[in-house]
């Protein structure tokens, strides 16, 4: 991740941290979420444990009751259980949260999660269980679950910001393509025309495509429409005689007749 994806990450978790349950249900709830084995999770993660302790709430009372728990409960624990055990990346433009836990608690968390309304993918991985989202609207549906809205907005307006460089550089690259055919269709027009006036056949062709022929070359950067609007017609119009003047210049000119021939006459040579 660059730095400011990194900044933004402890951003959201501190601002989890410092969330304070009014309830003490919920402090119960997240100091069982939190669990005993912290290990090196940050500063603020460790005041709150700390905090949770000296709240004179039993924060070891046994496992949590997930089934008979309220949502809130619910929400708090989940919450204490992402920051004990969760990490998100935002590497890359790609979402992803998951949780490391012990290889028995995967299935377990992953079920707790659907019914929730948070289906995620479960496996193990070197002997841990390893809960995943990769997608950014249920990790974004979490987060808002667990009470991280002020970094959750920054992180959805750098996603919105994202796809909007993203659509943009898609228009802009099309764009370019486009105008890239168009030059190159220019081009080939104008070397067919002036092939067809060199042999003198450019002459000889109707009087709309005698038209088109001098409106591009008098705007050679002209699109299509552009040059029908010029010359009140139709595109269709334009189109067709811009590609008649092409065909005519890939095919070889006919061996002119001299004077006195007769059509079907056989010229004898010396």
């Amino acid at each position: 991740m660059t730095s400011s994806e990194r900044d933004l990450v402890t951003a959201l978790r501190n601002e989890l941290a410092g969330v304070d349950p009014a309830r003490a249900c919920d402090r119960v709830a997240e100091a069982a979420g939190l669990g005993s084995d912290l290990g090196a999770r940050e500063p603020a993660v460790a005041r709150l444990a700390v905090r949770l302790r000296r709240s004179g709430d039993p924060s070891s009372a046994g496992p949590f009751d997930w089934s008979s728990a309220p949502e809130h409960c619910r929400s708090a624990w989940l919450r204490g259980r992402f920051l004990a055990r969760g990490s998100l990346s935002l590497a890359g433009g790609r979402t992803h949260l998951e949780f490391v836990v012990k290889a028995d608690e995967a299935p377990v968390l992953a079920a707790r999660l659907d019914e929730v309304g948070l289906p995620a993918s479960w496996r193990v991985r070197r002997g841990k269980g390893v809960v995943t989202w990769k997608s950014a609207e249920a990790v974004g549906t979490f987060l808002r679950r667990i009470g991280a809205a002020g970094a959750l907005l920054e992180l959805e307006a750098r996603q919105v910001s994202r796809a909007l460089r993203g659509e943009l550089n898609r228009v802009l690259n099309a764009e370019s393509a486009n105008l890239q055919r168009a030059v190159a269709a220019a081009g080939r027009q104008l070397d067919a025309i002036a092939a067809l006036e060199a042999d003198g056949r450019l002459t000889a062709q109707p009087y709309l495509v005698r038209l088109v022929a001098d409106a591009r070359r008098e705007t050679p950067e002209a699109t299509l429409a552009e040059l029908a609007g010029r010359l009140e017609v139709h595109r269709s119009a334009v189109q067709r005689a811009l590609e008649r003047l092409e065909r005519l210049a890939e095919a070889e000119p006919a061996e002119p007749r001299l004077r006195g021939d007769r059509p079907g006459m056989v010229r004898a040579h010396a």
